[in-house]
């Protein structure tokens, strides 16, 4: 049986290294093995196998490692497919180990990690309305009501099993030169006619571009493992916690100046995350998604030693304006916070939505009221801060005044206003500045009045913004607030959000 476990890894490795992915390739225990804490694993089914006769020797565990481990000193749930074993697939027994799995770690609200890798349901076992008819999905994989953290690792070719697994956690790697997807190649191309390869179908470049179905892509399997538990770091144990709080550090740009990071050009771009690694303790900003889209910044980091949650345009992606993509991101992560009592922080500079006939097709309005009533629905202290410009009903969805954050501040030289100047007098004034004997001269005159209505100090004026601040006080303001917000207790919501479906 080694043996054949030998060919098997060395054929995959011989694979991958044709791809040009030249990495190493782990079996279902040495993956348990890196991802828990060093002697902690508590296997449970190793005696199980398959029901068919004469499979009892070619099916140990029945393709499915799995027990209890701990991460950090923390007690979590684990299951590892075999791909020595009928490729990972699916069989009776494998199928009631997993259902045990999850139900378990639903029922003691435990931690629970995935490592995928496999074929999907077993043929054999699935056939006949008898052998389909108990093997459909388990409520515990569909009303888990995020009670406590999955998370998912693609770590080799996984259909069926492993990506309704996928696509129902927390968060999810995947490794490069891996697929995943409803069913292989093969079968799409009996099934459909169409032909491609795993990586085209459902190769982690697919998901970044395409379905945003993944939250990190891995060069190989030990980053994978490891984005694991950095990710389960940021996260309680169940619902009935908070975060893990860590001692205070500073940020990585403590002693810059953060009003030199953003340029006063409101049309000059710059990486967003610069200005997030100098507010943020260092070294805590885990980046979400930064392939799908690029607009908006989502990730975990800590202020203070908290976990927060950060929301932040990117004004390095179409100016920091908003499409399909970046609400479906931003409803995604708001749920995801919401549900685990992370506390979001709201970086603005945006100048409004993308507007398109594509957007459109993509039901872009209803994807912006999703946003929407994912904010009105969390409980979690918001904080919102206006950095260069907010532009729209961009503004709203970032948070600002009335849309629910504790509070609603803006650096001095902030914009915010129905619409861009240029678009605006267009829009309001063109007419008439055509006609002026000088255009030119009017469009200014225009301009500089745009710049007055648009500065932040008539809302502070009226109390429709809470502070403007100085650039360099932001973390400090947010610091205050942050600790402001927990000072009777622990930073809870009531998560209303935990049933949204995890992908909508």
């Amino acid at each position: 049986m080694e043996r054949n476990t030998e060919i098997l890894r060395e054929k995959k490795r011989e694979a991958q290294e044709h791809r040009g992915k030249k990495q190493t390739s782990y079996s279902a225990r040495e993956r348990i093995d890196l991802l828990a804490d060093q002697g902690s694993f508590l296997e449970l089914g190793a005696l199980a196998h398959s029901p068919v006769s004469g499979m009892e020797e070619r099916t140990p565990a029945d393709g499915l490692i799995g027990g209890i481990i701990r991460v950090d000193g923390r007690e979590a749930v684990v299951q590892a497919m075999d791909i020595s074993v009928l490729s990972g697939t699916e069989g009776e027994v494998h199928l009631r180990k997993s259902e045990f799995f999850h139900s378990y770690a639903k029922k003691r609200r435990l931690p629970l990690f995935n490592l995928c890798e496999g074929g999907g349901l077993r043929m054999p076992d699935g056939m006949g309305s008898d052998g389909i008819s108990d093997k459909l999905f388990p409520s515990s994989l569909l009303d888990h009501g995020r009670e406590s953290p999955i998370m998912t690792a693609i770590l080799g070719e996984s259909y069926g099993g492993p990506t309704w697994m996928a696509v129902t956690s927390d968060f999810v790697t995947q490794v490069r030169g891996t697929s995943m997807a409803v069913a292989g190649p093969r079968m799409l191309e009996i099934a459909s006619g169409e032909e491609m390869s795993a990586e085209e179908l459902g190769g982690p470049d697919m998901h970044a571009v395409y379905t945003g179905q993944i939250d990190h892509i891995a060069e190989d399997e030990k980053e994978a493992i490891a984005a694991l538990r950095r990710f389960f770091s940021y996260m309680p144990s169940n619902a009935d916690e908070t975060p893990p709080r860590k001692p205070p550090i500073d940020s990585a740009m403590e002693h810059c100046n953060l009003e030199e990071t953003v340029p006063s050009n409101l049309r000059r771009a710059y990486d967003m995350q610069l200005l997030i690694l100098g507010l943020f303790d260092k070294d805590s900003f885990m980046n979400f998604r930064p392939f799908y889209g690029k607009a908006l910044m989502t990730g975990l980091a800590r202020l203070n030693g908290r976990v927060t949650g950060v929301i932040a345009s990117q004004p390095l992606h179409m100016a920091g304006a908003s499409g399909p993509e970046e609400c479906d991101k931003a409803v995604d992560f708001i749920c995801l916070c919401d549900s685990y009592h992370i506390p979001l922080i709201f970086l603005h500079d945006t100048p409004g939505f993308r507007i398109s006939s594509r957007a459109e097709k993509q039901k872009m309005p209803a994807k912006i009221m999703n946003w929407n009533t994912a904010l009105a629905k969390s409980t979690i202290p918001k904080f919102s801060i206006i950095i260069r410009k907010s532009i729209g009903a961009a503004y709203g969805n970032m948070c600002g005044p009335g849309m629910g954050a504790d509070v609603v501040a803006a650096w001095p030289s902030a914009e915010i206003n129905f619409t861009g100047p240029e678009v605006g007098i267009n829009v309001v004034y063109g007419k008439h500045i055509r006609k002026a004997e000088r255009p030119e001269k009017e469009r200014s005159k225009y301009l500089e009045q745009w710049n007055f209505d648009s500065s932040p100090y008539k809302a502070a004026g009226k109390f429709l913004l809470e502070d403007i601040i100085e650039p360099n006080h932001t973390r400090s303001f947010l610091i205050r607030f942050l600790e402001s917000s927990g000072a009777s207790g622990d930073l809870k919501s009531k998560r209303r959000l935990a049933d949204w479906p995890m992908s909508h």
